[in-house]
């Protein structure tokens, strides 16, 4: 066996601002890795995430500090204790799994035992404008069945009440990205049950949520940042009622899968979710929004061009890569 690896940098210009409570953006920065081996090419994507004190630099750093271990032959399992969760360890995983159907002949649904992905309903994001604005983006994927509403702590009723009467019968996702107070979460729940809100995601920041153990939610409150992997879901699922499993947070889809299984297991509901990606970051975690009771999918969306073969999209309902792009 001869493995090599290669990682680079590549940058996704977006077809329109990406704005949430932490800040905007204009383009996605992705790792991504190569894997060769006996003829086969294995492709993963990991985006490093400065929330989690990731940068490109860092990420390729990360990686080829595991070079000599992966080309030596190193596999998923293995990966687990040589590498940290993180945007670096997720596009390793990845491309070893791509790498391994493409030596075995067979697809990573085979592999998993499990049937190929098919269509999903992903939300479709809203993010943070004036009211007026998010009720115009709402009003433009009204139909579709799923929308994320992103938020601030800068009058969050009325950006959620733009969005509901502009989008009356789609299930709604609300994501202030950690930016509430207890008192501004206590004072927006009526708002939140008037809209019909399905889920509410990390509302506060993560180390600040300690008193959601005791606090009794009319709205599920789904972890994002406060989750990565499964050492954190003792903790979690004393104070959420859902987590968000994202492949650049667990650390690939091997510690994907095993979140996920581990929440279900521990009786919360699931999201599967991305970073602002292209579609070689959401084509492994098809796999894992198979577990979930709702997809947060959409990061290839933003892009003003993908990955050619990639995911595409239709009314809110995600279409898998073409046969071959991954996996």
């Amino acid at each position: 066996m001869h493995r090599t690896l290669a990682a680079r940098h590549d940058r996704f210009a977006l077809s329109r601002p990406f704005r949430i409570s932490r800040g905007v953006r204009t383009a996605a920065d992705v790792v991504t890795v190569t894997l060769g081996e006996d003829g086969a090419e294995g492709r993963g994507e990991g985006v490093p995430y400065p929330r989690y004190g990731e940068s490109v630099e860092s990420v390729l750093a990360q990686v080829e500090a595991a070079r000599g271990a992966i080309e030596s032959g190193a596999g998923r399992e293995e990966l687990l204790s040589l590498m940290a969760p993180g945007a670096a360890r997720n596009a390793i995983d990845c491309a070893l799994w791509d790498l391994e159907a493409r030596l075995a002949g067979r697809t990573v649904a085979q592999l998993l035992g499990a049937p190929p992905p098919g269509r999903i309903a992903t939300a479709l994001t809203v993010a943070i404008d004036t009211p007026a604005a998010m009720a115009r983006a709402a009003g433009a994927i009204a139909s579709a069945p799923l929308i994320k509403v992103k938020v601030d702590a800068d009058d969050p009723a009325a950006a959620v009440r733009a969005v509901r009467a502009a989008a009356p019968a789609a299930a709604l996702i609300v994501d202030p990205n950690e930016s509430w107070d207890e008192a501004l979460l206590r004072n927006m729940m009526p708002v939140l049950e008037e809209c019909r809100v399905a889920v509410l995601e990390q509302p506060v920041p993560a180390g600040e949520d300690g008193w959601l153990e005791s606090y009794r939610s009319p709205v599920p409150i789904c972890a994002d940042e406060a989750i990565h992997t499964v050492a954190e879901l003792d903790a979690v699922a004393a104070r959420y009622d859902a987590v968000n499993v994202k492949l650049d947070k667990a650390g690939g889809l091997t510690a994907g899968l095993a979140l996920a299984r581990a929440a279900r297991d521990s009786g919360l509901k699931l999201m599967s979710g991305c970073m602002v990606c292209s579609s070689l970051g959401i084509a492994p975690a098809l796999h894992v929004a198979r577990l979930c009771d709702w997809a947060d999918l959409d990061g290839p969306l933003w892009l003003a061009e993908d990955r050619p073969g990639g995911v595409s999209a239709e009314n809110g309902w995600l279409l898998p890569s073409i046969q071959g792009f991954w996996g």
